[in-house]
């Protein structure tokens, strides 16, 4: 008899695995002893193992939207304080969770001063929004504009806009960050804005209002036509707040000031360059967003 057990578990274990079921074949020993125990049927029994399997490819499915998505995993929504924001642009955020913007094929646009949390709360919102299954690609602006146009040059352009396409929401992040793209960089930026409208969701994030916009574009019928298509079926978020970073170095130059208590706590350094020192101290972490 036990031999015949043990025959079947093997069986049993080459199946699983021939039908890559590896949750299911982690798990039903400990699941039919468990099952036993609290007086489960067979229906409860088989229930549970394949909700395990079908949790844990969700997991890995996520895990691997999240790595594709390249976003900056750090910047959650849960790790950007809320109680920052005033209660339209939290409002805003909170409805846009549940994703039903990109089944419209809305726009979210995000303006702000440097600092004010723009780039984290795209990037939370995106993190947000791959576990609720939805496809997002992240895209610092920059690197954006190289990537179009290294495909422009070499004639690739549908090809990158066809991979872009793929996925439900494209952030784009610190628009006009830098504003020294050529006329053909611009043309395949208004390319890849053209093909996603009414058909992809794209996230913006930019320091730069709409009226400085022809610095990017360069032409104002290009800037107008941008815009048009960017704000037909958009949600505007204003994050007219003070800068986090500002804030934070200011925090870091008080508790420094406050932590030396005598003169002899300062490294030895001329007097000339000590207030140097203090304030170079306290606003190392003010780095570009």
């Amino acid at each position: 008899m036990k031999t015949q057990t043990t025959k079947i578990e093997t069986q049993l274990e080459r199946n699983l695995r021939s039908l890559r079921l590896p949750a299911i074949r982690d798990s039903y020993e400990g699941a039919a002893r468990e099952a036993e125990r609290n007086g489960l049927g067979y229906e409860m029994y088989l229930h549970e193992l394949i909700q395990r399997e079908c949790d844990e490819r969700r997991e890995r499915r996520i895990n691997k939207m999240l790595v594709e998505s390249r976003l900056p995993i750090e910047k959650s929504l849960g790790a950007f304080d809320m109680s920052r924001l005033p209660p339209k642009p939290l409002r805003q955020i909170r409805s846009l969770e549940d994703g039903q913007f990109l089944d419209r094929n809305d726009n979210v646009l995000m303006f702000g001063t440097p600092g004010s949390g723009k780039s984290h709360l795209a990037a939370g919102l995106g993190q947000s929004l791959i576990r609720k299954g939805h496809s997002i690609l992240f895209a610092r602006y920059d690197l954006l504009i190289q990537e179009l146009l290294l495909a422009e040059q070499d004639r690739s352009l549908p090809k990158l806009l066809k991979k872009f396409a793929r996925y439900e929401g494209l952030i784009i992040d610190d628009l006009g960050h830098i504003n020294e793209t050529n006329m053909e960089a611009t043309a395949a930026l208004f390319a890849l804005i053209a093909d996603r409208y009414e058909h992809g969701s794209i996230i913006l994030t930019s320091n730069l209002p709409f009226s400085k916009w022809e610095t990017i574009f360069k032409q104002a019928m290009t800037t107008v036509a941008v815009i048009d298509r960017l704000v037909h079926h958009s949600v505007v978020i204003e994050l007219n707040i003070p800068s986090f970073r500002l804030e934070h170095a200011k925090a870091n130059l008080q508790a420094l000031s406050e932590s030396i208590d005598t003169i002899e706590d300062l490294p030895t350094l001329p007097i000339d360059e000590r207030d140097e020192y203090i304030n170079g101290a306290a606003l190392q972490n003010l780095t570009p967003q």
